[in-house]
């Protein structure tokens, strides 16, 4: 595999990764953000731990505005939008242009927020638009290696979330058989020790959230 492909195979795992960090986080931030404006001034540090991402914010007020809308801060979803859309980017002519333009329109989404009394229309747009990005990748990408390596690099990162949200079981189990069905249709370098590892997890009487999350990020080599 050369330079290049190597690149371009990080990055349309990252894409994948990206995106749905967006996607999960932006839900999660939405569904918690009439609560978060009405209850106590420490109340946005449960959100931070629930992530595992660091409470660097003076405030509730703080953190309502920094963590969607903060590119000096590196957890905040305008953050991950930004990933997402250097990695697209660099992939246009991999994705192809209709595909690349829905992250764009996220993007715009985003800025439209920051500006806006009602932020969570916009918010709702943006998971709308991700989702039709995943769509619009499935059916216009030709190549199913490629599709398939964003595909991973989504279901890498929503089991790592959902893992660190502890969510049930029957959900994170069903997205390790996904992954564990495709990764080894695509020409990922992963650790197949690592695979039968994260199957065993969730297999378990009792889901080990701290081990499956250290698993799932170490298994594909990017």
């Amino acid at each position: 595999m050369g330079i290049k492909s190597v690149m371009n195979t990080d990055r349309l795992f990252w894409l994948g990764r990206y995106s749905e960090r967006v996607y999960t986080t932006l839900k999660l931030f939405s569904a918690s953000f009439d609560t978060l404006i009405e209850q106590n001034e420490d109340d946005h540090r449960a959100f931070c731990e629930s992530l595992e991402i660091p409470d660097i914010y003076r405030d509730k007020d703080d953190f309502l505005d920094r963590y969607p809308f903060s590119l000096d801060d590196p957890n905040s979803i305008i953050s991950n939008l930004y990933r997402a859309y250097d990695n697209a980017i660099e992939l246009r002519e991999e994705i192809g242009s209709e595909t690349l333009s829905f992250i764009q329109m996220a993007i715009y989404e985003m800025k439209s927020a920051m500006r806006s009394e009602a932020p969570l229309l916009h918010f709702q747009k943006i998971t709308d638009v991700i989702l039709a990005f995943w769509g619009c990748a499935d059916d216009q990408i030709d190549d199913e290696n490629t599709r398939n390596i964003i595909k991973i690099g989504k279901r890498v990162e929503r089991i790592d979330l959902y893992a660190r949200l502890r969510r049930e079981r029957t959900v994170i189990q069903r997205d390790i058989r996904r992954l564990s069905w495709r990764i080894g249709r695509t020409d990922l370098i992963y650790s197949q020790a690592g695979l039968q590892r994260l199957q065993e997890l969730a297999a378990a009487p009792e889901l080990d959230y701290a081990e499956i999350i250290r698993t799932v990020d170490a298994l594909v080599e990017c």
